[in-house]
């Protein structure tokens, strides 16, 4: 050794060849837990991205019980609306494509119905009234049962009766009219405030029923032929347009080739009668 080594501090080593320092270099920091870019803590796992965090937040869904009542009316609520949405609008297609002088006749009629109901509830009121403030209230009791007992002959068909109305004549050449178009036409009248109707000489009552009969038709049993004539009391401006309405009875006919008129009367005579009968079972509760 030589003199200059003998004089080097003892703490201090040799310096090494580059080859040997870059060799024991990752010894060393895998040795101190140095990672790649000197952090103490070592390398890391790498972490989720903030659209697989909101994912996994979101499913698998963690609903509570009142979550989903919730969610279970809501879904009802959305239902019936839904529905309800489909009725009105099946409902508004049968008058959506009608022509708009169609469409004021129809509000007529309705509002011609709605008149004819309020005047039979003044009408009974009037007569309550009469009843409460009558000094002869027997007497009164009994004028109002007579006549209550001649509008009830005439619904019954039990007594003739006269007054406005109109004649309907159906035509059918073809023989294609059948029983239930005359009763659609009989159900049309009648809610059109018809109070007496007779066909062919054969009145119509509550109990009236139709069936064909070969190419023709029966009422109540009777057999009748074309033309179809119907007499009808009631209140004319009430009775024509309900025949004529968008796809109502006249149409309909109509379709059949069968030839429809309606005339006007001031005066309607139906005298066709019906035998009372008594029925079988049914009691009065007053008895």
């Amino acid at each position: 050794m030589s003199d200059q080594d003998e004089q080097r501090p003892s703490g201090l080593r040799k310096e090494l060849p580059d080859e040997v320092q870059s060799s024991e270099a990752p010894e060393a920091g895998a040795a101190t837990g140095d990672g790649p870019d000197g952090d103490p803590q070592g390398p890391r796992q790498p972490g989720l991205t903030g659209r697989q965090r909101l994912a996994k937040g979101l499913w698998p869904p963690r609903l509570t019980r009142a979550q989903l009542i919730v969610a279970l009316l809501l879904f009802g609520l959305g239902f019936g609306l839904a529905v309800q949405v489909a009725s009105n609008s099946e409902g508004d297609s049968a008058l959506r494509g009608a022509r708009q002088e169609d469409l004021v006749r129809i509000l007529d009629e309705l509002d011609d119905r709605s008149q004819r109901l309020e005047d039979e509830k003044q009408g009974l009121e009037k007569q309550r009234d009469e009843l409460e403030n009558s000094s002869d209230q027997a007497e009164e009791a009994r004028k109002q049962t007579l006549e209550r007992e001649r509008q009830l002959g005439v619904l019954a068909g039990t007594v003739a009766a006269q007054g406005p109305g109109i004649t309907v004549t159906i035509e059918d050449t073809k023989g294609a009219v059948e029983a239930d178009m005359l009763l659609d036409a009989i159900q049309e009248l009648r809610a059109a405030g018809a109070e007496a109707i007779q066909v062919n000489g054969v009145r119509v009552v509550a109990d009236t029923y139709l069936t064909d009969s070969g190419n023709s038709v029966s009422i109540d049993g009777n057999k009748i032929n074309a033309p179809y004539r119907f007499q009808v009391i009631g209140e004319p401006q009430d009775l024509e347009p309900a025949l004529n309405i968008p796809g109502g009875v006249v149409q309909t006919l109509e379709k059949e080739q069968a030839t429809v008129t309606v005339e006007r009367s001031s005066k309607i005579v139906v005298d066709a009668l019906r035998a009372a009968k008594r029925p079988d079972y049914a009691r009065s509760s007053s008895q």
